[in-house]
């Protein structure tokens, strides 16, 4: 068996594919390699390294039977050939990654083969959550990946042990954000919720001391007292809050004072904060009280041809030619969603890339529902529709600070300094036909 075929069992086996610190660890200690070699290679904590590897060889071990170490690693499997049925099992698994799409729709599947790394974002996100007290911010406009990602590093941290919870804020009722203590008794209850713990509000909560101390009184008492190993607090949608600043200006201001509290207290270095959101914050905040300006930022950026061209093979298509994804990329750009999209349909074989091309701003092209539902923004807040308008005369004009977040938040407008374009031509052609004569 070579360290390919390892691989392969191993993916089969997991029913998904292997991280790509995970690959390194097995290719690089087939090698020989020592783990600090590796993490000098790659930049990380040997500590990382040694975590990632101690639970492949229970995963090898479980598979094959016997202890795998890192010592007798490959000289236990090169001498072993594939069984009949895990050659079975790679055919029927290559099989059927050769013959099933995946329409484009919400977060990607860990165990998904369409996922796009975007190196070295994720190589950094899975050293940094390893930190005591770290926070990762993931910045990107709607559909962009935040929540593909963060389903990993999630991922990543499961798997080295750690406990986590991922709290989407879109999913909070709008009463929740009616005051303070509302918001963050909902905070704390349903992260009890979903680590199984019983809520407790009753027994920290005073209103003496406020709502602020209540909720970190409950997190060092009780939750992160409770865990013997670290939590990974994953808060999704964090642009929600913003749209009640009344609460933000409280919120944010907490989760940084944590973050520093773990540079004096133990406990709090249990705690580690992974926090996505659309756009920059226009809530005016204090530097010492934002928790944007510190850990480590990541933003996501569009696809390079290089990433659409693997995403086009990955749908079955011979795009190595750059014609092909060059003009997909000057209609949407690297924008994601809508490359992703544009191969689902182009890979089913009912339309070309041209066809599809020429109908992609119209009523009759595959992204007419996502336009739509940009429309009913604008429509909605005729300020947006209105700032739209003054785009499509100029091309380049800087906005109010409050519209330009709302329109970026989106995915609308892409801003460079303090001038807002169109984010792709898809969108600029799009609300040039749509009528937006009565916004003002």
């Amino acid at each position: 068996m070579n360290i390919d075929q390892v691989i392969q069992v191993l993916s089969v086996s997991q029913k998904k594919p292997l991280t790509p610190l995970q690959e390194l660890v097995l290719r690089s200690s087939w090698e020989g390699k020592t783990y600090n070699h590796m993490a000098g290679e790659v930049h990380y904590g040997a500590q990382s390294i040694r975590e990632v590897a101690s639970q492949l060889w229970h995963v090898l071990s479980k598979i094959f039977g016997e202890p795998i170490s890192k010592t007798n690693f490959r000289h236990t499997l090169e001498v072993r050939p594939l069984t009949k049925a895990q050659q079975q099992q790679i055919e029927k698994h290559a099989t059927s990654t050769v013959t099933t799409l995946e329409f484009p729709s919400g977060p990607v599947m860990l165990s998904s083969r369409f996922y796009i790394p975007r190196p070295p974002i994720e190589e950094l996100a899975y050293k940094e959550i390893t930190e005591p007290g770290c926070v990762i911010r993931i910045k990107g406009s709607s559909q962009m990946g935040k929540s593909s990602l963060m389903i990993r590093i999630i991922d990543y941290a499961t798997s080295v042990g750690y406990r986590s919870v991922n709290l989407d804020f879109q999913q909070a009722d709008s009463t929740v954000f009616c005051n303070l203590d509302k918001f963050l008794r909902w905070f704390c209850a349903n992260i009890s919720s979903k680590l199984e713990l019983e809520s407790k509000l009753h027994e920290y909560w005073d209103e003496d001391i406020g709502s602020k101390v209540s909720c970190t009184n409950y997190f060092q008492r009780y939750l992160l007292e409770d865990l013997s190993c670290p939590l990974v607090l994953a808060l999704n949608e964090v642009n929600r809050v913003f749209e009640y600043p009344a609460i933000a200006q409280e919120f944010l201001p907490l989760l940084r004072s944590w973050h520093e509290q773990a540079k004096q207290i133990e406990i709090w270095e249990k705690l580690r904060l992974l926090v996505a959101y659309s756009t920059e914050i226009y809530i005016p905040l204090k530097l010492n009280q934002s928790p944007f300006n510190i850990g480590l930022p990541l933003k996501l950026p569009p696809f390079t041809i290089k990433q659409v061209q693997d995403l086009a093979q990955r749908h079955g298509l011979d795009w190595r030619d750059s014609k092909e994804a060059k003009q997909l990329m000057s209609m949407v750009g690297g924008h994601p969603y809508l490359v992703r999209l544009a191969l689902y349909h182009v890979s089913q074989g009912k339309v070309t890339l041209k066809q599809l091309l020429q109908q992609a701003p119209t009523e009759s092209g595959i992204y007419n529902d996502h336009l739509r539902r940009l429309l009913t923004a604008l429509q909605e807040e005729r300020e947006l529709g209105g700032a739209i308008k003054k785009l499509i005369a100029a091309q380049d004009i800087k906005l109010e600070s409050m519209l330009a977040y709302k329109l970026e938040s989106i995915g609308l407008i892409k801003l460079e300094c303090d001038r807002a374009k169109f984010s792709c031509e898809l969108y600029r052609l799009y609300c040039e036909s749509a009528n937006l004569g009565s916004f003002e």
